[in-house]
């Protein structure tokens, strides 16, 4: 009976406020010591040394970006870093899932190449590229781009495939061109799927950049969390955290807007369900 009871556009910003209200709560009881038991720790302070403390965490923000403004350049070059590896690897996604898309005999021949370089535990590359192309933002997007490539690659693929081929047929006997039909069958089919895809990548993105700045970096956010575990300073570490899911939720929710501005040939699920 819940699950079919859906919050009003109204109050859906409050239930989710107090939910991330709630965890903050939470979180707070667990790591001050002395205001509830906690059998998991042999004494009060452990929970806060391996969890933190909220009000402390968010004070290492507030100096970050307020009291003494020294984040801004490394919160720079992470996003520089995100950004880069997300736009690289999305058109590089989209163009060779198209292409394969496009070309059975290509496809035939690369296809378990592909699934090999997927297959691949990508993060194993982080050194190879710092070797590569050094330590500076080069290598952190080179790591980045391979997060993303195969994600946007098999989405938009799958999407061109599954084109109805009912669809195609009409377009053709219409006498539309291969680049028309590229244009106004093959990539309207595969744009969700691209969409679905960069919600992911986002995400994948980040890690890109944050575990190249953990292997070699002089500044970037990852750089301040490895510092701060270099000295057990968890409240650094989860800071840290909080700032780049923050800014990945920004990027995701610039996405969305893209989102909606190009897709507004789709109908909405409410509007579907009312015809």
């Amino acid at each position: 009976m819940w699950s079919l009871i859906k919050p009003r556009a109204g109050t859906l910003r409050l239930w989710q406020a107090a939910l991330l209200l709630a965890v903050f709560a939470f979180w707070y009881l667990m790591t001050t010591p002395g205001l509830v038991p906690n059998f998991m720790f042999d004494n009060d302070r452990q929970a806060a040394f391996f969890f933190g403390e909220p009000l402390k965490v968010l004070a290492r923000v507030w100096t970050w970006f307020v009291s003494d403004a020294d984040i801004y350049r490394h919160l720079a070059v992470t996003l520089v870093e995100t950004v880069l590896a997300f736009v690289t690897g999305s058109v590089l996604g989209l163009a060779g899932g198209l292409w394969l898309a496009l070309a059975p005999m290509a496809s035939a021949i690369l296809e378990p190449y592909v699934k090999a370089l997927n297959s691949m535990p990508r993060i194993i590359l982080a050194p190879i590229f710092a070797v590569w192309f050094g330590l500076g933002i080069g290598s952190k997007v080179a790591l980045g781009v391979t997060l993303v490539f195969f994600i946007v690659f098999f989405n938009v693929y799958q999407g061109v495939k599954e084109v109805s081929p009912v669809v195609l047929a009409n377009a053709r006997m219409l006498g539309a061109s291969p680049r028309q039909l590229l244009r106004h069958v093959y990539l309207p089919s595969a744009t969700s799927w691209v969409f679905s895809s960069l919600h992911t990548s986002v995400g994948l993105a980040f890690v890109g950049a944050v575990v190249g700045e953990y292997l070699g970096s002089a500044s970037g956010v990852g750089y301040l969390i490895l510092q701060a575990e270099g000295t057990f300073d968890m409240n650094t570490v989860m800071a840290g955290i909080l700032v780049l899911t923050a800014f990945a939720l920004v990027l995701d929710a610039a996405v969305g807007r893209v989102e909606k501005r190009l897709m507004k040939w789709q109908p909405r699920a409410g509007e579907t369900e009312k015809l």
